[in-house]
């Protein structure tokens, strides 16, 4: 059977560059005694970038480019020219992708608008030249300063689908025949369990131009938030739904026990999903008149709107529209602007991909490397990290972030 394109969970390394060493020169001109210090300083290192984008709907293209490198800053040169700066990557990912530590499993940040920035790993600052440490004591100072250490980080990439709408249900409850009735989505439908075996969205019109999207993911069963079945894999993507829809058939034998399982399995999954606004769609309801439905209903469970639909026979299917768009527009039902996220857990994660071996060979940092025609010293020498500790007040104010976290910027290639 050939491997699925939907990949919603990849592990990739990322490296930004190197900042650029400074140049420890002594001006030389032949009218020019003595001109003393003219090191220029040394370009930053490129920064690792995300960037949303909302043609895009897997994470295939990361999972054959797992390694994300960014080029080191030139070192400084005579005659105060700075060094170039290290180029940038920026990595295209889906809205709804979630990064984390790939070691620690720790929430690094998330990207969930098209054209949404965010910076990851920020390069190494480049170091300055002797120019900046001349004083009226010192006019000939043979030290520059060293670049500073890029960042090198294993990521975990979790694509979370963002809909308005979830599907929630056991193996052959009908939800893939639902999502095919109302929508153009073209699932896969048979009569055996876990047909679906990734998650499909549709667009569901809505009286006129208004429409919302409605997810489906592959049935759930009991234990699913423990690793059984197909549940525990593709869970992830209901965390960002607005409403959840429950989808029961009318032939269980007790459908307020399938409601419970259904909600236990999600709230030991995520607890913050017993929060969510639901809905329960009581499904292949065609065989059944009034009377029996009214019998059904005394038996349902209670603090949840519930409606008797069969997506064959088009029953009851403008009803719950109505009833799920209401749902969705109810002001405190609201998705908020920034959603808390929580660290990856230890029984979410994919033991493919956390087994997954990169060969890259790590440089190390060697400032005599500078020394070889690209920072002339004039008979200076260059002080390594490990001789001085630079502080802050020895770098340019323009290489100063206020925010060492991750923060949405610009974009970088406008």
């Amino acid at each position: 059977m050939p491997e699925s394109n939907f990949i919603d969970y990849v592990k990739i390394f990322c490296r930004s560059g190197h900042g650029g060493a400074g140049s420890a020169h002594l001006h030389r001109a032949k009218y020019v005694p003595k001109g003393g210090p003219d090191g220029g300083d040394g370009g930053r290192g490129g920064h690792v970038f995300l960037k949303g984008n909302r043609n895009l709907w897997t994470l295939i293209h990361l999972k054959y480019q797992r390694h994300v490198l960014c080029t080191d800053g030139e070192a400084g040169y005579e005659n105060k020219s700075h060094g170039h700066d290290g180029e940038d990557r920026t990595i295209e990912v889906p809205c709804g992708t979630a990064v984390y530590d790939a070691d620690t499993g720790k929430f690094l940040c998330d990207v969930t608008e098209h054209g949404q920035v965010v910076r990851l790993l920020k390069g190494g600052r480049g170091g300055l030249g002797n120019v900046h440490f001349a004083t009226p004591t010192r006019r000939t100072p043979r030290f520059a300063q060293p670049g500073e250490k890029g960042v090198e980080k294993h990521v975990i990439l979790e694509l979370k689908l963002l809909a308005d709408v979830g599907l929630v249900g056991f193996p052959n409850a009908g939800k893939s025949t639902l999502l095919s009735v109302i929508s153009a989505a073209k699932p896969k439908i048979a009569n055996y369990p876990f047909t679906t075996l990734e998650p499909n969205l549709g667009i569901v019109t809505y009286r006129g131009m208004q429409s919302f999207v409605m997810a489906d993911i592959p049935g759930i069963i009991e234990g699913a938030s423990e690793g059984r079945g197909l549940g525990l894999r593709f869970l992830r993507h209901i965390e960002r739904n607005a409403v959840l829809l429950f989808m029961i058939p009318a032939d269980s034998d007790d459908i307020a026990k399938e409601y419970a399982v259904l909600c236990h399995e999600l709230e030991t999954f995520n607890p913050d999903l017993v929060s969510k606004p639901r809905v329960l769609a009581i499904t292949k309801c065609d065989m059944l008149d009034d009377e029996l439905i009214e019998e059904m209903r005394a038996e349902l469970p209670e603090g949840i709107e519930a409606v008797f639909i069969s997506s064959v026979a088009q029953m009851g299917l403008v009803q719950l529209k109505d009833l799920l768009w209401r749902t969705i527009n109810d002001e405190r039902n609201r998705i908020p602007e920034s959603v808390v996220q929580r660290d990856l857990d230890e029984r979410h994660r994919v033991q493919a991909e956390d087994d997954f071996i990169f060969a890259a060979e790590e440089e190390e940092f060697n400032p005599e490397d500078y020394d070889e025609g690209n920072a002339p010293a004039a008979g200076g020498k260059m002080i390594g990290p490990d001789d001085k500790e630079w502080s802050e007040e020895y770098w340019e104010s323009d290489y100063r972030d206020e925010n060492d976290d991750f923060q949405v910027v610009s974009d970088p290639d406008e």
